[in-house]
């Protein structure tokens, strides 16, 4: 099973740098985008409906804002979108869709930016205060799972460049990186990259600021996160940088399990 995810960075954007062009050479059974910027109704079916697979869109009540996506080659037996009660403000956002086969749930998350005010870091610790019981109910319940997609965290020093300079920044604050270790450490989840790659410099995200790209400053904080029970079944992991669709780049991995 190949499960691929991308912040898109808005997905109508992505398309025009040639995302959907290279997807179709992936033979990706799952697809998980977020940040697709756009309504349905907005969408060209040709384009964005790729063939072969199923396709859910959740958007944000706000225009251009948010929203995330999920395809999958088999056509899932449900899908859930959004998180329901008591997480009714970041439903509105379209942060949260799950398709379920079988025993599996493959879910694309956008975990809430602070970097764009206090208020909005306000909401992320929000958000992840909440989350943390859900995932905690999630990792024991029976179910494996897939959970795609921008978590805004750097987990540890070798996850971004400049680890030194960001310590006080969004996304590689101190509590932050507590809650992702709470999420591997005390609750069990697995950082399915880590888990076959443990070099440094892998990053999924760059500033479009400066040479950041050109020059690999960068953070990983695009992530598959699974239960315990897939971390033997993960066979591969790979984030690929040939071409830029996005200021995120695809993250793919490959599980020994049947789809």
């Amino acid at each position: 099973m190949r499960i691929v995810t991308l912040n898109v960075n808005g997905i109508r954007s992505a398309a025009k740098k040639g995302f959907f062009t290279w997807l179709a050479a992936q033979d990706a059974d799952v697809v998980c985008l977020q940040e697709t910027k756009a309504q349905e109704d907005q969408l060209e079916a040709a384009l964005h409906y790729p063939p072969g697979y199923h396709c859910s869109y959740v958007d944000a009540v706000r225009k251009g804002y948010s929203g995330v996506a999920l395809y999958a080659r088999r056509a899932p037996d449900a899908v859930i979108t959004g998180l329901g009660a008591g997480f009714e403000d970041m439903d509105a956002e379209g942060r949260y869709v799950e398709a379920r086969f079988g025993a599996l749930s493959v879910v694309s998350l956008y975990l809430p930016s602070g970097s764009s005010s206090e208020e909005r870091q306000q909401v992320k610790f929000s958000f992840m205060e909440r989350f943390l019981p859900r995932l905690r109910e999630l990792c024991a319940s029976g179910r494996e799972y897939v959970i795609c997609g921008d978590w805004n965290i750097a987990h540890r020093a070798i996850d971004l460049k400049n680890w030194r300079g960001n310590q006080k920044h969004s996304g590689f604050l101190p509590e932050e990186r507590a809650w992702l270790d709470a999420l591997f450490d005390t609750v069990g989840w697995v950082d399915a990259f880590r888990a076959v790659n443990p070099e440094p410099e892998q990053y999924t995200w760059w500033s479009n600021r400066g040479q950041a790209w050109a020059k690999n400053v960068g953070w990983r904080i695009d992530y598959q996160v699974v239960t315990p029970g897939l971390k033997v079944r993960i066979r591969a992991a790979a984030i690929y940088k040939d071409a830029r669709f996005s200021d995120h780049a695809p993250l793919t991995l490959d599980y020994d399990w049947p789809f």
